[in-house]
C-alpha cells in the first residue's frame, strides 16, 4: 500500500495558524487572570489586616474610630476616582466631537422651535451687556386715513338696514316669496 501523504493547502495552513494564535491568546488571558488574582490578594494582605476583636469596651471604641477613619479615607479615594472618571469621560466625548468635526461627518441634532421676541433674540446674540430695544413700528411710514363720503356710498349700494327691516315679520316673508317667484 502507498503511504498517504499529507498535502498542506493554504486554507489548512491558515486554519492551523489561527488555532495556534487562539491557543496562545487563551493562555495569555488565563495568565492575566491569575496575575490579577495575585495582585488582589497582595493588596488585601497589605491594606486589610486580620480583624482583632478586643474584649474591653475601650479597645472596641478605639477599633471603631480606626475603622471609621479608614472608611472616610476609602470614601475620599472613591469620590476622587469618580470625579476623575467623569472628567475623563467628558474629555473623551469632547475629543469624539472634535474628530467628527474634523472628518466632516456628524449628525445634525434635532432643533426645537423656540418662540422669541426680537428684543430677546438681540439680547441673546449681543449678550447681556448691550441693552437694545427694537421697536418695529417706529420705522413704519405714517399713512393718513381718508374719510369717505357716506352719502355717496349709500346711494350706490342702498341701505342694507332698510332691506332687512322690510323682510322681518310676516310681511317680510311674504315679500321674500314674492321676490323669488
Amino acid at each position: 500500500m502507498v503511504a498517504h501523504q499529507m498535502i498542506l493547502t493554504s486554507s489548512r495552513i491558515m486554519h492551523h495558524a489561527k488555532s495556534l494564535v487562539l491557543q496562545v491568546g487563551q493562555e495569555m488571558l488565563e495568565e492575566e487572570a491569575r496575575e490579577a488574582e495575585r495582585e488582589k490578594m497582595q493588596y488585601l494582605e497589605e491594606n486589610c489586616t486580620a480583624l482583632f476583636i478586643p474584649g474591653s469596651m475601650q479597645d472596641l471604641q478605639e477599633l471603631c474610630c480606626k475603622l471609621h477613619k479608614q472608611i472616610d479615607l476609602v470614601d475620599e479615594e472613591r469620590y476622587n476616582m469618580e470625579v476623575k472618571v467623569a472628567k475623563s469621560n467628558k474629555e473623551v466625548d469632547d475629543l469624539k466631537l472634535k474628530s467628527q468635526d474634523l472628518n466632516g461627518r456628524f449628525k445634525k441634532p434635532a432643533l426645537k422651535k423656540v418662540r422669541m421676541s426680537a428684543d430677546a433674540m438681540l439680547a441673546a446674540l449681543l449678550g447681556s451687556k448691550h441693552k437694545v430695544s427694537m421697536d418695529l413700528r417706529a420705522s413704519l411710514k405714517q399713512v393718513k386715513k381718508e374719510v369717505k363720503d357716506e352719502v355717496g356710498t349709500l346711494d350706490q349700494t342702498g341701505d342694507w338696514r332698510k332691506k332687512i327691516e322690510d323682510k322681518t315679520g310676516m310681511g317680510g316673508r311674504k315679500k321674500m316669496f314674492e321676490t323669488e317667484a
